[in-house]
């Protein structure tokens, strides 16, 4: 599955960090929504839609955005399938949606420029941005 993400989106390059950093069960491409690949890979997506909304891709052609997306990146996850299975309940949707508009909330608060052409303000544009190391952080906690 593609993940397209807003490189010039803090939470969102943190998210991708976090998502290479995780045991998949069904690999993950993270490319940066609106880029040269992310438009040679998918011509026909609204590529200004992906960078407003977290977007996936399946093999398959499949596409999945916002909360669907969300639940779709966990459930490509070894550690995190069950948890995705039941935030697709009817029980659990709302608790993935109030996730998402929290996000939402967060990055529209501290995300600089508005909407970008693909490149992100932190140099990651065209997936460029390296997997920070793992390991315990300043605080002792790890990754």
């Amino acid at each position: 599955m593609t993940v397209l993400y807003d490189a010039g989106c803090p939470l969102c390059v943190h998210i991708r960090h976090w998502l290479l950093g995780q045991a998949q069960l069904v690999p993950l491409a993270l490319v940066p929504a609106a880029s040269y690949e992310a438009v040679s890979l998918f011509p026909r997506l609204d590529h200004g839609a992906t960078l407003r909304e977290i977007t996936v891709v399946g093999d398959r052609g499949q596409v999945w955005t916002g909360t669907d997306a969300f639940i779709v990146c966990l459930w490509a996850l070894a550690e995190h399938r069950p948890k995705a299975n039941w935030l697709a309940t009817p029980a659990g949707r709302p608790f993935a949606r109030t996730a998402m508009l929290a996000a939402a909330a967060w990055r529209g608060a501290t995300r600089p420029g508005g909407v970008p052409d693909g490149a992100g303000a932190d140099g990651c544009g065209d997936d460029l941005c390296a997997v920070p190391p793992t390991g315990p952080d300043r605080l002792g906690h790890r990754d």
